[in-house]
């Protein structure tokens, strides 16, 4: 593996083992801090907690953002046999996180592992298929607990946070296979930029800074960004499916999604870039789909926006990308800021 890439799949676990569910990012962001601290960088922290470095150059400002918040969930209710009810944070489909373990994050700082199960797991017991929705899901603790009293003293209460664990695997054939690649990977891939950047002493083309937002997951990541930005572009995952051209081995450039079509010269600049490199990418639409750039749109900030990615197969689930689409987007994003 290149030592690049070999750098941002370590900065990927790093993050992933970090809980950081939208609203509970402070960890995270404490992390990508001291990394950028570590370079030589001065990253400023927010007041709604977004970590903001300028990594050097002249003109133009340009803003790489990705994000280091994921879904998750959040206690909803203690039920009277002691279990939890979650309620949502983010877009989560509770189809995939059944079955899966978990951590419950309580506010005095006490931290109980449990598991995901609908209301009726056992197929030796139920008499009927219970359906994958939110009211039919619990948090089992791994606490010798039946009933609410018995849980409210372990000091879990509603608004505590709910993790899931990502289960972060890098196989030797390259394939990179986690929970939350959406949107620790590009983060991952960011932080490579910027190690490169000062290690090697690139020359970058314009003011380029990097943004690691917080709330992307529930749609206000993005809303604010430096007063001189003139471009920003959204370093998120690319959607791998059925009609789109992305493969998990690819940079993918978003032409359009949810909210609406990309600036259409950043777009064309990226993909005659990407073919004058030789990097294997796609151009594609995603219909269900939004990003931290557009946020900032909303927010009234008069800029040039763009997304990529690399390609991420099954999105907002146990996620799966390749070291090939990492090297591609990397590429892609040192040429843009450097040629």
């Amino acid at each position: 593996m290149e030592p690049i890439v070999d750098y941002i799949c370590s900065q990927l676990k790093e993050l992933t083992a970090i809980p950081s569910p939208s609203g509970f990012t402070k960890q995270a962001t404490a992390y990508v801090c001291a990394t950028l601290e570590g370079m030589g960088y001065e990253p400023q922290l927010s007041r709604k907690g977004n970590v903001l470095v300028e990594l050097g150059g002249q003109g133009s400002p340009l803003v790489l953002a990705a994000h280091v918040d994921t879904l998750g969930a959040m206690v909803r209710s203690v039920k009277k046999t002691g279990r939890l009810r979650p309620t949502t944070l983010g877009g989560h489909q509770w189809s995939t996180a059944d079955g899966e373990n978990c951590t419950v994050h309580t506010r005095d700082g006490r931290v109980y592992t449990g598991v995901v199960l609908n209301k009726e797991p056992s197929a030796h017991v139920a008499d009927k298929k219970t359906e994958i929705v939110e009211e039919n899901m619990e948090i089992l603790l791994d606490e010798n607990v039946s009933t609410k009293e018995e849980t409210l003293a372990l000091g879990v209460q509603p608004g505590d946070i709910i993790a899931l664990d990502p289960r972060t695997v890098v196989t030797e054939s390259g394939y990179i296979k986690s929970r939350f690649l959406d949107d620790k990977l590009s983060a991952a891939i960011l932080l490579g930029l910027a190690k490169a950047v000062r290690d090697e002493g690139l020359v970058l083309n314009r003011k380029v800074s990097l943004l690691f937002t917080v709330y992307e997951e529930v749609g206000h990541g993005g809303s604010f960004v430096p007063a001189d930005t003139e471009e920003m572009i959204s370093v998120d995952m690319g959607c791998v499916g059925d009609d789109l051209g992305c493969t998990e081995r690819m940079v993918s450039i978003c032409a359009k999604d949810s909210g609406g079509p990309y600036n259409y010269e950043v777009v064309s600049e990226l993909a005659d870039l990407a073919r004058e490199l030789g990097l294997d990418y796609a151009i594609d639409v995603y219909p269900h789909y939004g990003s931290d750039v557009e946020a900032t749109l909303r927010a009234g900030f008069d800029i040039r926006h763009g997304l990529i990615g690399p390609g991420v197969y099954a999105s907002h689930n146990y996620e799966r990308s390749h070291t090939d689409g990492v090297r591609n987007t990397y590429d892609l994003l040192r040429a843009y800021v450097t040629r």
